[in-house]
């Protein structure tokens, strides 16, 4: 017989995760329905919104550190510097073509941000996920890998 929404089981048979009635009355003695109660009973007062804040902190923090844990990193060439507090930054990595399947450079260039203007054309910079800056600025230069030569 196929269960569908809103069809209760059949009579007679017990509830799904449900305990027969004889089972309740055995369980159901007078000390164990004192404990019940007092594990029931809710906190009032201060302890009670202490006891919220506490939890629903640790649940964000919880969620925060999870939510942070992978933050992409990526090395590329830096293309560009003239905006102010910012650099685009060309990545070039090697990907399978699928039909030929041979390798081709795909580039692909990122807007990051350049808090003091240090990075100039040509360097190569390392560079991480980072919150929405502005429209399109998304990324932030966190190291210098290698300085462009100068001539």
């Amino acid at each position: 017989m196929s269960e569908r929404k809103g069809q209760g089981t059949p009579k007679g048979a017990p509830a799904k995760g449900k305990k027969p009635a004889a089972a309740k009355a055995k369980a159901a003695t007078p000390k164990a329905k004192a404990a019940i109660e007092v594990e029931a009973k809710p906190v009032k007062g201060e302890a009670a919104r202490e006891g919220l804040k506490e939890s629903t902190h640790e649940t964000r923090a919880a969620e925060a550190t999870a939510r942070r844990a992978f933050k992409r990193t990526l090395i590329g060439r830096v293309k560009s510097d003239k905006m102010d507090k910012t650099v685009v930054v060309e990545v070039i990595r090697s990907k399978m073509d699928p039909v030929y399947k041979k390798y081709v450079r795909v580039r692909k260039s990122y807007k990051a941000h350049d808090e003091a203007n240090t990075y100039r054309v040509g360097d190569r910079v390392e560079i991480i996920e980072h919150r929405p800056l502005s429209k399109l600025k998304r990324w932030k230069v966190i190291n210098l890998v290698e300085r462009a030569v100068q001539e």
